[in-house]
Parts: structure tokens; sequence; C-alpha cells
């Protein structure tokens, strides 16, 4: 019988280097896990299969880990080290034999209980060939048996047609050490070590694939009998003078235009024309932070992504890396302008559902919409929405729309019984397909919808974009949100989602601005960005090579030693190798005279380097504010600066979702400033560096936020020159000083004249008291608008307070 197994391995490891391309998860599992090669290993699987024994046996030949198809010694006694949960079904029979696992498990740790100074490991791998989830109602039982315990017939269909789609996961190491302390009975450790095995290979399986697919006709259905439904088909025939049986089908269209028709196959296909599409669109993606997001759904939570939105790409994108984490793609709320033909179809098997921008005036619509989103989360399946609602056209984040939101909160009150985590994701690029149609856009051109043509002409015009960089961003856990900041929110959960919660819409908002405020807490430098934020500061928004790499060098450091957040990402390679990299994306012009080089942005992309640069403007907010100081001053205390920096924090932190100042902030980025060599410490207070070299540094760092303070300075001296001037006069008045500022001092930067912004920062004076706005409408400047103006003028130059003086 051994040697029966024996030739059964070999063949399947001749078949797996033949037929079988795996892929490892995590990509070293023995760094991560800290593994030891030379300790006794033994793997837990799933299965008792050939196929996967050997696919698990190639990845350990990679990591250098001990064989699972060998013996283990521990002590005078050898056991073996590969441990299956469950035996695959007989070919003609209904159920399989039970599995020897029990029996291995008591050999294992009888032989540790006699050798107590032998430190084991014991790994679970999971194997998965392909990632259908199957369906809720299999067809009849075939010749090839059940998926979870395919019979040799099955598995061989299974490697020959799913060979190139297998994945094999490594988990953490089970705590062996813990378990025999736990359990002072030998005899118990075997079962306890399965019970957890069990509930570890169900919740993998669940997040890798996601849970099984009801049939399209059997979803409709379920839907359309819930009580929501059936009342608002009620209403719906009532209001319209339609029978019963029109406005059922008035609800059956609405759910066939909004309903995804998930398919593995089109998601299988779609993978391998995306890895040709990034192979040609970019240098590689970086992806940042994704093994807390594999232990949220390992530990059984519902996820739900939520992106910024910078390109078309991001649908693509984000949905692409989830599946190669070895995740279960989700579903995505898509608007319905992408439901056209071809792409709607393709994006609807791909798991996306499509959602009307407003459901104004259409209940019935509104009542299936919620209905369904319910269902998703009820069955168990991960979402991903935008919660801006569209693509950012400035590189900066948008306020968030909270309707989606909302949704997904009610569906939670309904009695999901899993706990839901949000993961917020910074999704970023060194360069958007769309710029150039955003920056038409913001000067005024319509907005083009989305065509079969557009698509073609995407394809056309493909070429190196240089890299994409995606960080999943601290995550949400919302039932926890909910115990702190709502404790009795439990006691309305209810099925009806029709009963609304009266603090609903307060912790929707909340969250909603603590997932935008985590989006940004994750985001990525890229040399694009940093080169855009050091450049378009400079006259002629050019540097000399050497200066450019100085200061690259610096804001790098800066970023590592200073960190706004512990989610920031940041290059590996240095300022050099960088440059090298961003000068083949041909964004550059590189000007040569007898004392060298000279790096400027080309001009046709110098209006358009505004939006990288806002993707990380907030990165550089105090540091700015910092460095202009000690321009200006030369000395200053650190006690000095966190006060007046205290004026200026609760406006950037809601113009760009910041968490709030950590102590100790101001103070690190004052020590990397002093690491270069800008300034000296004389007791309490910051003393710049009289070097020219180092003035220049701080010079072109406090000119980074430069612009957004002189839209502060705009709007600021209009209210206090002109008290009790309405809302609306204020913004026109704002926006016609802002375009002279621009003509004047040659202000190109989008977001300095969008009315929204504009908007925006005049809610963020109210909120944060600096002014007060009367029923009329009228505003009136309060002590900490005058304040916040004084230091202002501190900071900006004479030429730009003349300019606002001069028309104020």
């Amino acid at each position: 019988m051994r040697f029966i197994s024996q030739s059964l391995n070999v063949l399947a490891r001749w078949t797996n280097w033949l037929l079988v391309k795996s892929k490892l998860l995590p990509e070293n599992p023995v760094e991560q896990f800290d593994l030891d090669p030379n300790l006794p290993t033994f793997y837990v699987t799933r299965l008792n299969s050939h196929s996967d024994l050997a696919a698990i046996d190639r990845m350990c030949q990679k990591l250098g880990l001990p064989s699972p198809m060998q013996m283990q010694k521990i002590g005078n006694s050898e056991v073996p080290r590969f441990i299956a949960m469950q035996n695959p079904t007989p070919l003609f029979s209904k159920s399989a034999k039970p599995s020897n696992a029990l029996q291995l498990s008591k050999e294992i740790f009888h032989a540790l209980k006699a050798n107590p100074e032998t430190q084991a490991q014991i790994l679970p791998v999971s194997v998965f060939w392909g990632r259908d989830p199957g369906k809720e109602k299999p067809g009849l039982a075939t010749l090839l048996g059940h998926s979870l315990t395919p019979s040799w017939l099955r598995k061989a269909l299974v490697v020959l047609f799913s060979g190139r789609d297998n994945l094999v996961r490594f988990s953490a190491p089970i705590a062996i050490e813990q378990l025999m302390n736990d359990k002072a009975d030998v005899e118990e450790l075997p079962q306890k070590l399965l019970r957890v095995a069990r509930v570890h290979f169900r919740r993998q399986q669940l997040a890798a694939t996601g849970p099984k697919l009801p049939s399209r006709e059997a979803l409709f259905n379920s839907i359309l009998a819930a009580p929501s439904i059936k009342k608002a088909i009620a209403e719906e025939a009532k209001a319209k003078g339609l029978s019963h049986h029109e406005a059922r089908l008035n609800a059956q269209e609405l759910l066939d235009e909004i309903a995804a028709n998930y398919s593995d196959a089109m998601v299988r296909v779609a993978d391998r024309v995306l890895t040709w599409l990034w192979n040609k669109l970019y240098n590689g993606i970086d992806v940042k932070n994704a093994d807390e997001v594999r232990t949220l759904a390992d530990k059984g939570h519902e996820i739900i992504y939520v992106p910024c939105h910078r390109s078309h790409m991001d649908y693509l994108l984000l949905t692409y890396v989830i599946y190669h984490q070895g995740l279960v793609p989700p579903h995505i709320a898509a608007g319905v302008n992408l439901n056209f033909f071809p792409a709607g179809g393709i994006f609807r098997r791909s798991g996306a559902f499509f959602i009307r921008r407003s459901f104004a005036g259409n209940k019935l619509y509104s009542a299936v919409f919620k209905e369904y989103l319910s269902q998703l989360f009820i069955k168990g399946y991960s979402v991903k929405f935008y919660t801006e609602g569209g693509r950012s056209r400035t590189g900066r984040l948008l306020p968030p729309k909270t309707g989606m939101l909302a949704m997904t909160m009610q569906s939670m009150l309904r009695g999901i019984d899993r706990p839901i985590s949000i993961v917020p994701v910074y999704i970023g690029y060194e360069h958007v397909m769309e710029i150039n149609t955003y920056l038409k856009e913001l000067a005024g051109n319509h907005k083009k919808n989305e065509s079969v043509l557009g698509v073609f002409k995407a394809i056309k015009n493909l070429r190196n974009y240089g890299r994409g960089y995606l960080n999943f961003g601290q995550p949400i856990h919302l039932n926890q949100y909910l115990n702190e900041h709502q404790p009795d929110w439990r006691q309305d959960i209810s099925a009806d989602e029709t009963t609304k919660p009266h603090w609903l819409n307060s912790q929707v908002a909340n969250v909603a601005d603590q997932i935008m405020t985590n989006i940004n807490a994750s985001a990525a430098l890229n040399v694009i960005n940093v080169l855009a934020t050091i450049l378009l500061c400079n006259e002629q928004f050019a540097l000399s090579k050497q200066k450019l790499l100085e200061q690259l060098r610096f804001y790098l450091a800066l970023q590592k030693h200073a960190k706004y957040n512990e989610h920031i990402t940041q290059p590996d390679e240095d300022a050099e190798a960088l440059l090298a990299h961003a000068l083949k994306l041909e964004k550059f012009d590189i000007l040569q005279d007898e004392l060298g080089e000279i790096i400027t942005i080309k001009e046709k992309e110098r209006t358009l380097f505004n939006y990288y640069r806002n993707n990380i403007l907030h990165l550089f907010a105090v540091p700015s504010v910092l460095a202009q100081m000690l321009f200006n001053r030369y000395s200053m205390s650190v006690k000095d600066a966190e006060q007046k920096l205290k004026t200026l924090y609760p406006l950037f932190a809601k113009e760009w979702f910041l968490t709030p100042m950590r102590n100790g902030y101001i103070t690190e980025i004052l020590e990397s400033f002093a690491q270069h060599e800008l300034i000296t410490f004389d007791g309490t207070n910051a003393v710049a560096s009289k070097d020219n070299r180092a003035l220049a540094k701080l010079e072109m760092l406090g000119k980074v936020c430069h612009l957004t303070l002189e839209r502060y300075a705009i709007t600021s001296s209009l209210v206090i020159n002109n008290q009790g001037i309405k809302r609306v006069d204020l913004e026109r008045e704002s926006d016609i000083l802002a375009n002279r500022l621009g003509t004047l001092h040659g202000i190109k930067s989008p977001e300095f004249f969008d009315k929204k912004v504009l908007s925006n920062f005049i809610n963020a004076l109210r909120e944060q008291g600096f002014i007060s706005i009367s029923e009329q409408q009228t505003i009136q400047a309060e002590t900490q608008l005058e304040e916040l103006q004084a230091f202002l003028t501190e900071l900006l130059p004479a030429r730009i307070w003349q300019s606002i003086n001069d028309t104020v």
C-alpha cells in the first residue's frame, strides 16, 4: 500500500511540474511567520489528495521547508508530516472513508510529549484549484462527485482545467507549546487541533471563493418576495394605476438593471487579460498592508472595500489585487453610466452591480436597490463602493457621499450575525489615464459619456504609465465603532429596513469622514508626486539636477523620519534611481548648459502636475508651515510653533481629512530639519541656518502650501472687511479675487479656482468657529478668524497681500 502511495506521489509530482502553475500566499511565509526550516514541521490541509500534496511539496522546495512527502523523526519515532482532514469521495460512492487525521495527530503529540525538549511547528496549508464558489442548488450528481471532496476522476479534470490557476496559501503556525500547556491530557490535543483546523479551513474557503452563488432567477424571486418589496410594488401599482403584475414586472426589470451576474469563468479570463494589460501599462503595482485584510477575512469578517477614486482603472486594479491576494473578488457598486455594450456585460459578470446617481422620485427603485444590497450582505458577499461618488478631477479626496454607507449600516441593523469591517483603500498612479480629460472638464468642458469608442481609443493609446500604488488603510470595525460611539445601537436591530434610527445620519457622517481620513493616512509617495511637489514651487518649474536630487532626498527622509501616519508608504529606491525612472516617463525636459543639467516639467504637463501634487499635499502641510515660519523668523520656540499650528490645523484637517495632530509630530519634523543641517536647537528654540543652501531648502518646502494659504487669505480678508456679507456674495467675490490673483501671479492650479473647494472651506470656517452664519446667510467674523488672518499675514509674501488688499 505504501509503495502504491509513493508511486502516486511521484506521478503527482511530474503532473504538477508539467500542468500546474501555483501562486504562493503570502509571498514569503518563512519570513512573515518566522518559520525555522530546521524544526520538525507538519502540514495540516483539508483534503487527502496526491495533487494537493504535490503542490505543497513544490512550494516547500522553493521555500527551503521540509518536504511533506517525507517522514519526520522525533526522538525514536517516525511520524508523517502530512495530515489531511478529509478523504476524497470514491468514484461510485456518495461518502468518503473517515480520515486518519486523528490517529496521525495522536502519534505526533505522543512523540512530542515523549521528547519535551523538541520544538515543532504545525502549518495549516490551503490549496485551491480555481476559485469557483459553486451553486447553492447544484444539478444532479455526476460521476465527478462532490466539489469539496472530489473523486479521483473529478480531481484529474480539475488539475487538467484549473491547474494554471492553483493557489497555495500558508497560514501562521499553530502554537503547539500553548496547546500542550493548556491541555494536560495528550489524548485531547489531537481533537482540539482538528477542531481549530476545521474552522480555519472553512473560513479560508469562504474568504477565497465566497459563498455559493444562487441562480439569478432564485435571487430575484427571493428579493421580490421580501416584505419591503411587496409593499413597494403595491405602492407603485397604486401610484401609477398599474396592475400588481405590471408593477412586479417593473421591479423585476429594475433588478435586472441593477444585479450582478458573477461568473468565476469571466473572472479567470479577466485575470489573464488584466495581467497582460498591467504589463503593458505599468512597470509594476505596489501593494501594501494586505495582510491585515486577509486576517480579517480569515476571522470571518464581512469586508467592505471603500477606495478613493482616481480613474476608471480603479475598478479593475483593486479587484485584480484582491483576487491575487487570495480573496474573493467583491461585488462592485458601479455607476450606471458604465453599463454600455460590451463593457456592461463584462463588468456585470465580473461582479459589478449598477447604481443610478440619484434615487429621487423613484421609490420602487430605492426599495429594490436597498433590498438587493441587503441580500448581498446577508449572504456574505464582500462589497466595494466609492464613497466619493465619482472620480476626483483635482487629485484631492472629494467630500464623501453617504448614501451607500447609510444603506450598508441599515443592512447591518437587519441582524447580520458576522462582524463587518470597512477597509479604506488608497490608490495612486504615476500617470492617470484620464488626466487630460479632467483638465478640460475643470476648464468648463462637459463630461463625455463613456462609450465603446472611448474604450478602443484607450486601448489604442496604451503605453508605459510608470507604476501603480495600492495601499490598504486601517480598517474600521463597524460593530466595534458603534459599540464605542452608539452603545445602544443593537436595540434598533430589526427586520424592517424602513425603520431608521434617530442616530443613523450622524453616525454615517462620522464613519464617512473616518473612511476618508484613513484613506489619506495610507497615502503612497511616488517619484512623480514628490517631484511635482518640489518643482511646482520653483520659478519656471525647474531645478538643476543636483538641487533636485538634494530636495528629493530631503523630502523622502522627512517623510521617513517624521511620518504623518504609520500606514504611509514610499519607494525603497534611492533618489538617483527614482529620478532616472521618472525621466523615462516623458514628463520632463532635460536642459544642458555649461554648468550641468537642468530638469524642468514639460510645458504641457505643468498644470497636470498639480493633480499629482494634490495626492500627497496633506503629508507636507505641517512641515511646510514650519519651514515657512523658520524662513521668515529664523528662530522660533517649539511651544510657539505648536500654538500657531493649533489655529491652522483644524482647517487643514477638514480640507484634507487629517487625523488629529499627534503629540511629538512637530518635534519630529524639526529634528528631521536638524538632521539635514537646516536648523540647530538653542534650548527649546529652533534656529534656522544662515547657509543659503539650507535656507533655499526651507523656502522651497515653505512654498508647498502657499496656494492653500492664499485661498484662506482671500476668504478671511473678504469676511473681515465686509462684516455681514452674504454667503452667496462671499463665494462670488472670492471666486473673482482668486481669478485675479491667478492672472497676476501666474497661478494655474485647478483647485485654486474650484468653487466646491471654496464652499467646503466656508463650511469648515463655520464648523470650527471662525465665522458665524445667520439665518439670512449673512456672515460675521469671530475672534479666531482675526487670529488666523494675522498668522496668514506672517506666512505669505507681501506681494500676495498687496494684490488682495488692492481689491478688498
